[in-house]
């Protein structure tokens, strides 16, 4: 059942008001994957009224006051990404997408959510307490680096002027507040809570406060160094941290969900699909995504230096039960509209799902190394087998024609587990790989893979001869896809060199999915690219120049127009090879094309001609000193049997390459 979002709605449901409403810069699915959504049922399902306005307008009040005063707190969230994340590029351009927002277009979300929602609040409808959550107000929760503005910033707690943040996976944090505002009783001592206090709390370990961190590197990173030893809820202490003549005061995390309890928020009374308040303004595109997929687990171990998942949901990981999985797969299959595929079961690692350390389930994380990082610790016991039976069983589910994992794949696990690791590559490359498998190998420098925390090249290819002997093995034509970040701090334009030749010559693929590296609040890189230092102070190299950290990407994926620009008697143009645009070509066909300055334009490896010859554009010709192309648009080889047209010669991309896929767009990893 929806969480009410008109008034309408909370009358049809029997109630008068609402104890909670919650505020989101994300459309409302109503879905396991909305964090929103999950903290609604949370709640409702714990007996509080709740209510949902998301992505409310911030020029009027229209939106923000239509459910009334709530009679306990507004829960804010900036949506399931950053705000800022979501509204810009690695490079500072304004995305123009929102696969979160109705119809597509991104005109719904402001740039810093949570404190235009939380002023919209103060300024239309006050008198309630107003509490920050999901990952913008999580990451941002003490003096941070932010990379938009190139400064530190204050907690987002002080610049909202909100009442308290409950930060990570914060179930149990939402529900304690609520609990303690309904009773009348003090609910500053709530685990998993920041707010603002006058005073430091005993045994609480103060941080170089926010205007020590602004002022000087060594501080900022003397800060992050206490904070992200301090996220465990086994080992971690309650922080406080000076702002002005006040402090912001984190308590201690949360316990984590039990299996039992996590088992109760996914197997929630979940519609499925988009509200049909919002979806009358158009389709939902990250709803493709989700629908029919389904979460088997939380947390991850793999502890990248870049990525803010062990920050926010924690490096240990919870599983659900078999039994649950099962019993959420058996609804989605009796509903009428199902088409019998499962899009993913996983998490943000899939192959995590009931593996984790005994140790570190007692006695916390271990804060001088990873679980994972350049080679598995050897008391992390892992095993697939339990995923493997999982797997099975929902291939024998009734209604069920084909379950997928799409999750990423931590190919170094794989290897690691000497018993089950091959039976589970069989199992996933026989029934649950659609044409390609996802694996972050991020980098092949050893220096670089050192900064993020990752295994290094050897492992990947020793994983590669495994996928393909075993897909061979098995009859199936799939292939690998390759995630790869540039400009990650540490890494110089000889590395990227080394990565492309690494590509070309080991992997025998042309990468698509290169990232820019964005440097996103409270993890390990972005202290790193913020103070030019590891975590033990020792130098490290960042790239900051915006055309450098662009050509580092393109090194990678072909766009090395550089190395393309001659000298000619014309200083307007300039020669473009054929054999970039088309690498299958013979040599006769890739004659070099002079092509005007004025209307070059690139758009994913693709060169319109229309645009490079305005004057033509109607002819759908352009003629060079060597070369006439036949075509208004030339393709890159990776999409099949496109045929070119050069001097009268058609050649084919060879029938065994598969697609990439479209080109990925500049986002953070995760």
């Amino acid at each position: 059942m929806f969480i009410p979002t008109t008034e309408k709605e909370v009358r049809s449901r029997g109630w008068d008001s609402l104890d909670i409403i919650l505020v989101s810069g994300d459309t409302y699915t109503d879905n396991s994957y909305n964090g929103t959504a999950v903290i609604g049922h949370w709640l409702i399902k714990n007996g509080f009224r709740v209510g949902i306005i998301a992505q409310p307008r911030t020029d009027v009040p229209d939106d923000i006051i239509r459910l009334g005063q709530p009679n306990l707190y507004w829960s804010v969230s900036a949506g399931c990404v950053d705000s800022m994340v979501a509204n810009y590029t690695a490079s500072k351009k304004f995305r123009k997408d929102d696969d979160f927002t109705p119809g597509g277009v991104n005109n719904r979300r402001p740039d810093r959510a949570c404190i235009a929602y939380s002023n919209l609040i103060k300024k239309h409808i006050k008198g309630k307490p107003i509490i920050l959550g999901g990952i913008e107000a999580s990451l941002r929760r003490i003096a941070h680096y932010d990379y938009w503005s190139d400064s530190i910033r204050r907690s987002i707690l002080f610049d909202s002027k909100a009442d308290a943040i409950t930060y990570g996976m914060s179930e149990l944090s939402c529900l304690r507040l609520a609990q303690c505002m309904r009773d009348g009783t003090e609910w500053k001592d709530t685990p998993g809570i920041c707010y603002i206090s006058n005073d430091v709390p005993e045994g609480f370990i103060e941080m170089p406060s926010y205007e020590e961190c602004s002022k000087d590197n060594a501080s900022f990173r003397d800060a992050f160094i206490v904070f992200r030893d301090n996220c465990d809820p086994i080992t971690a202490k309650g922080l406080a941290q000076k702002h002005g003549d006040r402090y912001l005061i984190q308590n201690p995390p949360s316990r984590l969900l039990t299996s039992e309890e996590l088992d109760s928020v996914y197997e929630s009374d979940y519609e499925n699909a988009v509200h049909p308040y919002y979806l009358k303004d158009g389709k939902v595109k990250a709803m493709e995504t989700i629908r029919n997929s389904i979460t088997t687990h939380r947390g991850c171990y793999g502890d990248c230096s870049f990525c803010a998942i062990a920050v926010h949901q924690g490096r240990t990981v919870v599983s659900r039960s078999e039994e649950s999985v099962i019993r959420e797969i058996q609804g989605l299959a009796s509903a009428k509209n199902f088409n019998g595929v499962i899009q993913d079961v996983g998490g943000p690692t899939a192959n995590m799902y009931g593996i984790e350390c005994y140790q570190k389930t007692k006695l916390g994380v271990c804060r001088d190394k990873r679980c994972l990082g350049d080679a598995p610790c050897p008391k992390l016991c892992i095993d697939h087998s339990r995923q493997i039976g999982l797997l099975n069983r929902i291939r024998a589910i009734p209604g069920v024609r084909k379950v997928f994992v799409n999750s990423g794949i931590r190919y170094d696990m794989i290897l690691a587990d000497k018993k089950r690791g091959e039976d589970y590559l069989e199992c996933l490359v026989k029934n649950h790989v659609s044409g390609q498998m996802k694996i972050a190998p991020e980098h092949v420098s050893r220096r670089v893979l050192r900064f993020m925390g990752k295994p290094g090249p050897d492992r990947l290819l020793e994983f590669k001869k495994r996928f393909d002997d075993c897909a061979s093995r098995c009859g199936q034509d799939l292939y690998l896809t390759y995630y790869f970040i540039a400009a990650h701090p540490g890494c110089r334009d000889e590395d990227m060199a080394e990565l492309s030749e690494f590509c070309h010559n080991k992997l025998k693929t042309n990468p698509e999915q290169v990232q820019i590296f964005t440097p996103t609040p409270s993890t390990v890189s972005t202290m790193m690219y913020r103070t030019g230092t590891d975590l033990a102070g020792k130098p490290v190299f960042c790239e900051y120049d915006q055309q450098r950290r662009h050509r580092q990407k393109d090194r990678v994926v072909g766009r090395k127009d550089a190395k393309h620009r001659c000298d000619s008697q014309d200083t307007s143009s300039r020669r473009v090879s054929l054999r970039r645009l088309c690498p299958y070509a013979k040599a006769q066909d890739a004659s070099p094309l002079c092509v005007p300055d004025k209307g070059r334009m690139h758009l994913d490896g693709t060169i319109r001609l229309s645009r490079l010859c305005t004057g033509q554009r109607h002819k759908g010709l352009l003629q060079g000193n060597s070369a006439v192309v036949q075509r208004e648009e030339v393709r890159p080889a990776r999409f099949p049997h496109r045929v070119y047209a050069v001097r009268g010669f058609h050649r084919r991309q060879p029938s065994h390459l598969s697609p990439q896929g479209p080109h990925h767009n500049d986002e953070p990893a995760g």
